[in-house]
């Protein structure tokens, strides 16, 4: 059966369990925020939102960054139908991300706690297209079967870290720690310790 990522799914793992609102999403925020100006040099203006869900970094990304153009996207059509025009969130899958474009490339992208849900194939498609959507830095939160982790296991797809760095590396994206890494634009830009090998 496929998974369904409706009203009551987001209502248990973000609202019941206080994840999209806690004290853990705002030092994600802050850190991605810190980590793209840093290596651009100047205050984000732009974010795409890669797999939004109900878009719930928008307010703390908009708190720090008041002016800042906030593009979501998520292949939820509940997400879509109830918040896609007033949080700005557009429906696609993840693959689809190879051809959609969304104006002009982000500073950040954020892509947190959705790679691990999709398939191979898909995942290696969509990633074909983080180039053209991101000129500054992404943060990629994903965990893999060497990670001791607790949450929503339906539909999760036990992949090595290695797994991921071979995709994140064939898509031109420099890992420079923390779950970010720094886009084909920037990729010259971190001095050898602060990139991963």
């Amino acid at each position: 059966m496929e998974k369904t990522y409706d009203r009551a799914y987001f209502s248990h793992w973000y609202r019941r369990y206080g994840r999209g609102h806690s004290a853990m999403l705002q030092r994600k925020v802050a850190l991605a925020v810190a980590a793209a100006e840093y290596y651009l040099e100047r205050p984000i203006r732009s974010v795409i939102d890669v797999g939004c869900g109900e878009a719930v970094w928008r307010k703390p990304l908009l708190a720090l960054r008041p002016r800042l153009h906030y593009q979501g996207v998520d292949a939820s059509e509940y997400a879509v139908r109830r918040f896609g025009r007033s949080r700005n969130i557009a429906l696609a899958s993840f693959g689809q991300l190879a051809e959609l474009r969304f104006g002009p490339p982000a500073d950040l992208l954020v892509c947190s706690d959705v790679l691990h849900y999709v398939p191979d194939a898909e995942l290696k498609r969509g990633l074909t297209g983080f180039d053209d959507l991101c000129d500054g830095v992404a943060f990629i939160e994903v965990f893999t079967k060497e990670d001791d982790i607790v949450g929503d296991f339906d539909g999760f797809l036990p992949r090595t870290a290695d797994w991921y760095r071979r995709q994140f590396r064939a898509a031109g994206l420099r890992a420079c720690g923390s779950h970010l890494y720094l886009s084909p634009h920037l990729s010259g830009h971190g001095a050898s310790l602060e990139m991963q090998a």
